[in-house]
């Protein structure tokens, strides 16, 4: 086997080590230590922006932890019923002679509605009128022929009893002229008239409504497991959407004595003051029972921040003269229309974050835009901050452009 063991030192003699001027090799190492300058500027800075990001403060909008009158509620259906109502119709068959009563007017009690024709009774009212004179005449002769013996007390008893009949006639004949005159019961406003004058109404016949609806009774059935709950003077609220959900404030005049065996509800009735008139009878209206009542924490719904079975709120706080958040757990109670109830975690007067809550993190600074107690425009002040940070995000960028293009 032949080796061949001389060929590495002909090799190196044949191509010797090659050697570079000095000025080149440090024109290299210059050139390396810019790269790697360049690469580590290149990370620090992202590093930077993201540091002096978090530092930057939060735009967020607070709301204080408040003391509100609240109760638990029973919803029902209601229907709307007038306080006093009745069908004004006429008592004998006659022609109408007179209206005097417009569509929907208020009306006063005893005024006069309508009147039938009565000229008939009226002429038996005046004959009725003359035979009582006549009677009363021939009593009063006879009482001087009686001061002189001169009739017998039978006679006289007997021309008192004819005076007590045109009497009790005369009586009879004015309450069937009454009866062809119509009034009204009781303050109220009528209803849409039908009838004209010369019509002919019969007995029952139906001339006009009328309604006295300054207070308005509502009726509505609750559960019976409510019932040791149910006593007069209990409040309710009651809203109808043909009245554009306006709410209306009464209180509960009485409860039925019998719970339906059917449906397990018992019936109750409530009164709803109504001095505008806004509310018609027969209406459809949501009631809500309130059951309950008490003072209670509460906070605005939008500061919740729900995790598994849990509610946390972020809590502004002054930590070492710093307006920062921490996440502080709740225990809520009673939901409501943009509320909700505290039970456990918070005290009255601390500051809850509402808009912005889910930013925050724990220790951040904080840049409070507002403070919400209900009499603010949030939406206005939320536009107007978006609008700000544009204006200061072209800005910066406007800067750093300068900045890259200076030599």
């Amino acid at each position: 086997m032949f080796i061949y063991q001389g060929s590495h030192q002909d090799h190196s003699r044949r191509n010797p080590p090659q050697r570079y001027p000095m000025h080149v090799t440090l024109a290299y190492l210059i050139t390396v230590v810019l790269l790697l300058t360049m690469q580590v500027t290149a990370y620090a800075a992202p590093a930077a922006q993201g540091k002096a990001k978090k530092d930057k403060p939060k735009h967020v909008i607070v709301a204080p932890v408040v003391v509100k009158q609240i109760s638990d509620r029973v919803e029902a259906l209601g229907t709307a019923r007038a306080t006093e109502s009745v069908n004004i119709t006429s008592n004998v068959t006659e022609k109408i002679t007179r209206i005097d009563f417009e569509d929907g007017q208020q009306v006063k009690a005893g005024a006069i509605l309508a009147e039938l024709d009565k000229a008939e009774e009226q002429a038996e009212l005046k004959r009725a009128q003359a035979v009582r004179g006549e009677r009363k005449l021939a009593l009063q002769r006879l009482k001087q022929l009686e001061e002189r013996q001169l009739t017998s007390p039978d006679e006289i008893d007997r021309t008192r009893l004819e005076l007590e009949q045109a009497d009790a006639t005369i009586t009879a004949i004015k309450t069937r002229i009454s009866d062809r005159v119509i009034r009204a019961p009781f303050d109220g406003m009528v209803g849409l008239r039908d009838i004209s004058v010369g019509a002919l109404v019969e007995t029952g016949d139906l001339i006009a409504t009328l309604d006295d609806t300054r207070h308005i009774k509502l009726d509505f059935s609750v559960p019976s497991v409510f019932l040791t709950e149910l006593k007069p003077g209990l409040k309710i609220k009651a809203r109808a959407a043909a009245l554009d959900n306006r709410e209306y404030m009464g209180e509960v005049k009485s409860i039925n004595s019998r719970v339906d065996p059917v449906t397990r509800s018992i019936q109750v009735r409530a009164v709803l003051p109504n001095p505008d008139g806004s509310i018609i009878p027969g209406i459809l209206m949501q009631v809500d029972l309130l059951r309950n009542t008490r003072q209670a924490l509460v906070v605005p719904e939008a500061s919740l921040l729900p995790l598994a079975d849990k509610q946390y709120v972020m809590l502004r706080v002054d930590k070492n003269g710093k307006d920062t958040v921490e996440k502080k757990q709740v225990r809520i109670g009673l939901r409501l229309p943009g509320y909700v109830e505290i039970l456990e975690g918070l005290s009255e007067g601390q500051q809850v974050v509402t808009h912005g809550n889910s930013k925050v993190r724990p220790g951040d600074s904080l840049d409070v835009m507002a403070v919400d107690d209900g009499s603010i425009d949030i939406a206005t002040i939320i536009k107007d901050q978006k609008t700000d940070d544009l204006n200061n995000k072209g800005q910066d960028n406007q800067g750093q452009n300068k900045k890259d293009r200076q030599p």
